[in-house]
């Protein structure tokens, strides 16, 4: 319109640049793709993935977590969307895709890091943080969820809304039915060990008899406090806002933060606070003096 908003000109559209800069380097981390047939003829259901990461840029990392995990375009991306408990009868096993990608590479990653996000090692070698069990019974947790107007006997037949597409702006729905919480001595698996670590609640072993959104909840706080997650997250948000090849140092001291953001509260997962940390560290203000050799990253292609 005459006299409104400039397309050509991010500065006048936004004044939370700061924001959608933080947003865009989650989006570079919690991933879905418009290579996707599904998900490139809905671009309502990639706005609405993109203003989950920017709303909470600022937010909370296990917010994210949750509401990246019930997006349907995430759900339809990694194969959560329609995950059904397993059925041996029709071979029907629960997809692996997501619960293999949400720790591979929204939170904890392959090895186990020190806080200064170095690897722990063992004889010389990396640890891994999960092995395939953990994978598997992941899998098993992340069914039950579909679109959230699926009639409940269309379970596998349910698919996105063509006429509006409102399905793919609206988290995806609990299915009680086809969610494996434990009690079928034949099709479910009895006390899902997730991650094991000192402090996880239960030792990371999920109880049976729970709901499709008890389960879920126990399973995204068993990442959420895995101690992996403030130096696996924390380095990635550095290099996508500062240097591509952060000291240990500076990797500690942010996730320091992110474990505790140093409020009376003591909150852990405190994005904003991260964000500060990482952008008013000493080597983010001068790490091109004191480190010219390494400091930089690359522009965004």
């Amino acid at each position: 319109a005459i006299g409104g908003p400039d397309p050509a000109n991010n500065l006048i559209l936004h004044n939370d640049q700061l924001r959608q800069r933080v947003a865009f380097a989650l989006s570079e981390i919690f991933v879905i793709s418009d290579q996707f047939t599904l998900i490139n003829q809905f671009p309502n259901g990639q706005a609405y993935f993109y203003d989950i990461v920017s709303n909470n840029a600022c937010g909370n990392y296990r917010t994210l977590l949750e509401q990246v995990t019930l997006s349907p375009a995430m759900g339809v991306y990694l194969n959560m969307q329609a995950n059904r408990r397993a059925n041996l009868a029709q071979n029907i096993h629960p997809d692996e895709n997501y619960a293999r990608e949400i720790n591979q590479l929204f939170s904890i990653g392959l090895v186990q890091l020190n806080i200064d996000g170095t690897p722990q090692l063992s004889g010389g070698q990396p640890i891994p943080t999960y092995s395939q069990t953990e994978v598997t019974n992941f899998a098993h947790v992340f069914t039950g969820w579909n679109w959230f107007d699926c009639a409940p006997g269309n379970f596998a037949g349910c698919g996105p809304n063509y006429t509006t597409g409102t399905n793919f702006q609206t988290p995806m729905a609990a299915f009680a039915a086809y969610h494996d919480n434990g009690t079928d001595p034949v099709n479910d698996i009895s006390n899902k060990q997730l991650l094991s670590y000192p402090g996880a609640v239960n030792g990371g072993v999920l109880a049976d008899g729970g709901t499709p959104a008890s389960d879920l909840a126990f399973a995204l706080d068993n990442i959420f406090n895995h101690p992996n997650v403030g130096p696996f997250i924390g380095k990635q948000l550095i290099q996508r806002l500062v240097t591509s090849n952060p000291s240990p140092g500076y990797v500690q001291r942010v996730a320091q933060v992110f474990n505790d953001d140093g409020t009376p509260a003591h909150v852990r997962g405190n994005l904003k606070a991260v964000v500060q940390a990482i952008l008013l560290d000493r080597e983010a203000r001068y790490g091109h003096w004191d480190n010219p050799d390494t400091f930089g990253k690359l522009r965004e292609p």
